[in-house]
This record gives structure tokens, C-alpha cells and sequence, in this order.
């Protein structure tokens, strides 16, 4: 019981202290809405579906590592998250209470590219039960991969500079707006090594049935990649600031 007082606690801090910080305004909230504005007026209708399940990707992407870089970066440089580290609650928790608050940011901003698009298409044909959650994987390892990231910056441009290393490559290695067949042939191991790949292709099958792999092997291997960053956040923590 004390556990889920601490992990409700730190979520409902981190939703009301951090949503609405500049950085993760502009980051988070203004870029992917931006680029999905101007991606679905530009596009006749048919292209709407297909640019579709990588807005959202992007969507997610951007809004949930930019949550963490705001989060972890502010308390570092409060001290309150060294008195989280002091609390009687153990490091899974933490973690778990950590990217909640970033989850439920991605999941709000994935929906922002199907309001809009719902303006243009009609997206019955839609698959949602299972597009759901499909955000919620990419939200969830989007949030690790953010919090991995995180705890190496002491300032939140370092956090968010670090994070674009990664988030614009990844804009076209997993798939998102360029397939990966077109991609150049030494480039595709990459794409394949990346979780946001899985997420979007799901996605695809969900929206206009263009997937390339099964569905039930890309949510197999968004499971891994989930424990194992899991792990690794845990680690790292562990190192940097409790060893």
C-alpha cells in the first residue's frame, strides 16, 4: 500500500509540476503539432492515412522523452530527486512512477494527429483496440529510452540536445515516413534495432494494412525491448547516483 501511495504521489507531482515547462512546450507539445499540421494540410486525402501511424509515432516520441528531459533535469538541479532516492521506496517503483507521468503525456499526444486527421479521412476502417496499444508500447519504451538518456544530463538543453541524437534519426530509420526497403541496404539492421520500428509498423496494419511484420511478433519483441531497457534504466540509476 505504501508503494502505490508513493508511485500515485510522484505521477500526480510530475503531471502538475512539468507538463507545462517551456522546453517541454516546445518540444514536446509545439513540434509534433506543428509537423502534423503541416504534413495533413499539404497531403490530399489518401496520403493522410499513410503519413498517419508515423505522426503518431513522432507524436509519442517527441512528447514522452521530452517529459523526461524536463522531469529528471529540473529535480536534479532542485535536489529532489536525491530525496527521492532517500525515500523509503524501492528503485522499481521510482522508475515505474517516473515514465507513468511521461506515458500518459505520449498517450494524450498521440491522439492529437488522429483528431485532426479525423477532419480530412474517415478513419473508420481503423483498427483502435489494438492501435491503442500499440501507443502504449511505443510510450512506454519511448519513456525508457528518454529516462536512459536523462539521468546522463545535468541541464535540460543537454537532456534535449542529447535526445534529438536520436529522435531525428530515428524520424527515418524506423520507418515512420520512409520505408524501410528504400532505405540504403547497411542502414536496415539499424532500423531493426530500434523499438519505435515496431511500434510504427504495427500501427501501419492497424490504420491502412501496410505492416511487413506480424503483429503479434512486433508486440513479442516491444516486450523485450521494454524489460531490457527497464533494466538497464534501473542499472544506470543505481550507478550514477546511489553507488
Amino acid at each position: 500500500m505504501r508503494s502505490w501511495i508513493a508511485f500515485w504521489n510522484i505521477l500526480k507531482k510530475d503531471v502538475k509540476n512539468y507538463y507545462l515547462k517551456p522546453p517541454n512546450i516546445s518540444w514536446g507539445i509545439i513540434f509534433p503539432l506543428s509537423w502534423t499540421l503541416m504534413q495533413l494540410i499539404r497531403s490530399p486525402g489518401g496520403s493522410i492515412l499513410e503519413l498517419l501511424p508515423g505522426l503518431i509515432s513522432m507524436s509519442v516520441l517527441f512528447g514522452t522523452t521530452s517529459m523526461l528531459a524536463v522531469t529528471i533535469t529540473f529535480e536534479r538541479s532542485g535536489r529532489s530527486f536525491e530525496r527521492l532516492l532517500l525515500a523509503p521506496i524501492s528503485l522499481n517503483t521510482l522508475v515505474l512512477a517516473k515514465i507513468s507521468g511521461t506515458v500518459l503525456f505520449g498517450l494524450f499526444n498521440a491522439f492529437v494527429p488522429v483528431f485532426f486527421a479525423s477532419f480530412f479521412v474517415d478513419l473508420k476502417g481503423m483498427v483502435w483496440g489494438v492501435a491503442f496499444f500499440a501507443v502504449l508500447m511505443i510510450a512506454i519504451t519511448s519513456s525508457l529510452m528518454g529516462l536512459l538518456i536523462a539521468v546522463s544530463a545535468e541541464q535540460v538543453f543537454e537532456a534535449q540536445t542529447f535526445s534529438n541524437f536520436f529522435r531525428f534519426p530515428m524520424l527515418f530509420l524506423c520507418g515512420l515516413f520512409v520505408p524501410i526497403a528504400k532505405l540504403p541496404v547497411f542502414l536496415r539492421p539499424v532500423s531493426y534495432c530500434l523499438p519505435l520500428t515496431y511500434g510504427a509498423d504495427i500501427l501501419k496494419g492497424m490504420i491502412n494494412a501496410t505492416n511487413t511484420l506480424s503483429p503479434v511478433l512486433s508486440f513479442a519483441i516491444l516486450l523485450i525491448f521494454t524489460v531490457l531497457l527497464f533494466l538497464v534504466c534501473r542499472s544506470n540509476i543505481n550507478r550514477k547516483w546511489i553507488l
